[in-house]
């Protein structure tokens, strides 16, 4: 029972992790977009990166599916290369990068908006050019909110649980996380196998919960 646990326990961690990863460049570009930037349909896409938040996971999941399956237009596509992400660990990891991402993306954009634009103007007075003042202006004065994001899109994707049993199941040893594996040992009444990995699951959320909020708090 231990090395299942642990194995369940180590496998959502690191997906967690692959997934946060994955969901850094385009959020920080997103955020910094919705937070910098006007533009026709800035509301839609403001919308459609809230998505996720409020849809229903499954459905989200269901979306996921038809997207990456073989008959969808991305499934296609990788199934020339021999590329499978349904019902693999890939697919565990994008769905829970979908799902943290809008978390990211509104915490790491307050703090694209509270960076005072006269640091950023100075530096550009000095002849940088814009990536320079992004990278070595913009972001570190913005890192704590990022960073902030980043722990709350990784302890949304510890949780998630909705989209991730549609596109990935629940395969013992390759694609069952500790939210599936609550609910799986739960709906077949292995209830100790249940509790250690909620004890699991909510010492992970709470430790991330905190650190992510001191980030965003601590001036």
């Amino acid at each position: 029972m231990a090395t299942e646990i642990s194995s369940i326990a180590l496998f959502t961690t690191a997906a967690a992790l692959a997934a946060t990863v994955v969901m850094l460049p385009p959020g920080i570009a997103l955020a910094w977009v919705l937070a910098r930037q006007q533009f026709r349909g800035k509301a839609v896409v403001e919308t459609v990166a809230s998505l996720p938040l409020v849809m229903p996971p499954v459905a989200t999941g269901l979306l996921l599916l038809w997207l990456l399956g073989r008959r969808g237009p991305i499934g296609r596509l990788l199934e020339p290369l021999g590329i499978e992400v349904v019902f693999t660990p890939a697919a565990v990891v994008v769905a829970m990068a979908i799902m943290g991402l809008p978390l990211l993306v509104r915490t790491a954009r307050a703090g694209f908006e509270q960076v005072t634009r006269r640091y950023e103007q100075m530096a550009e007075t000095l002849g940088a050019k814009p990536w320079r003042v992004f990278t070595t202006v913009t972001l570190p004065l913005a890192r704590r909110n990022i960073l902030a994001g980043a722990l709350l899109g990784f302890t949304r994707a510890l949780g998630e649980f909705g989209a991730t049993i549609v596109v990935a199941g629940s395969i013992p040893g390759r694609t069952r996380t500790l939210a599936v594996g609550i609910y799986t040992y739960t709906e077949t009444g292995q209830d100790a196998r249940a509790a250690a990995l909620l004890v699991i699951s909510v010492a992970l959320a709470f430790g991330a919960v905190l650190v992510a909020n001191r980030l965003a708090h601590v001036d």
